[in-house]
């Protein structure tokens, strides 16, 4: 405040008049009504030691990400570090021993995390694997973050809660040999009430375990052909090739879905209610 040029003898005033209060030792507010969601963010933060930065689902969120919001504030700090009570707010805050200066991002205000330390600690942070998984995919599939990226800082990360299905999932996305399995689909399907289907793994023309085949047999007898694609970032040829199969299927009047794994590793709801529809007369083979 005094770097503001107001004096302390003002500042009581207002405090006495009740205009502002006092949220804790370190942090004024000028006003006496509730603290907007950005007022909230910064409170946090000017209670907290320095370093310290908004992080998690709280730092993916100030990096644009949908579908992350929270009304819990998540700030990273030094191991041991005490940040104060802010009144009214509920705060996360996580200990961290790799914590230092290098990792926040100071175009942000306050100060984050960059988006892929945010996203790797949010996955690690969550309640369930599933949760982890949908966070993790979340800036890939909205092309904010890249999964080698991604796999670089759960590398770096060391041992964090949910790592090695997190880093069979990274994977997965950048295409390397650990293809999303047929146990792995089949949990899907079972999480979701979906019939027992047919599996199949096959390999892209460099001899990587790229892909699923999955086909379920309607009661009807017509069959529904699945194919996951292992990685997010397929090349155009590879892609061509799969659209030129695709529009033969079609032509052939099969019924074929193609999906991401990152789709089937993170629940995504529309490919469940896409495949219950596609399967709604379905005998339970």
């Amino acid at each position: 405040m005094v770097a503001e040029g107001l004096s302390w003898g003002f500042v009581r005033s207002q405090l006495e008049a009740r205009r502002w209060r006092e949220l804790n030792e370190h942090v004024i507010v000028n006003h006496n009504g509730p603290l907007k969601y950005e007022q909230q963010l910064w409170a946090v933060y000017l209670s907290a030691p320095q370093p310290a930065a908004m992080g998690g689902l709280t730092g993916m969120a100030q990096w644009g990400i949908t579908g992350v919001d929270t009304s819990r504030v998540h700030i990273l700090v030094r191991r041991g570090a005490r940040v104060l009570a802010v009144p009214g707010v509920d705060v996360a805050v996580h200990e961290s021993r790799r914590f230092t200066s290098s990792d926040i991002y100071r175009g942000r205000a306050p100060s984050a995390t960059s988006l892929r330390r945010s996203t790797v600690d949010a996955a690690s942070w969550a309640p369930d694997i599933w949760t982890a998984y949908r966070l993790f995919v979340a800036p890939i599939q909205q092309r904010r973050e890249t999964a080698p990226a991604l796999r670089g800082e759960l590398l770096a990360a060391g041992r964090v809660r949910f790592r090695r299905q997190l880093l069979a999932l990274a994977n997965d996305l950048c295409g390397g040999a650990e293809a999303l399995s047929e146990v792995e689909f089949l949990r899907f399907c079972r999480r979701h009430g979906l019939p027992k289907p047919a599996c199949q793994r096959r390999t892209d023309s460099g001899g990587r375990w790229r892909y699923l085949d999955a086909t379920f047999k309607r009661a009807d007898g017509r069959l529904v052909h699945v194919e996951i694609d292992g990685g997010v970032h397929l090349s155009l040829a590879v892609r061509s090739r799969d659209t030129l199969k695709d529009n033969h299927a079609v032509l052939d009047r099969k019924l074929v879905l193609r999906y991401v794994s990152a789709d089937i590793y993170a629940d995504n709801p529309e490919v469940v209610a896409q495949l219950r529809r596609a399967c709604r007369v379905v005998s339970a083979s």
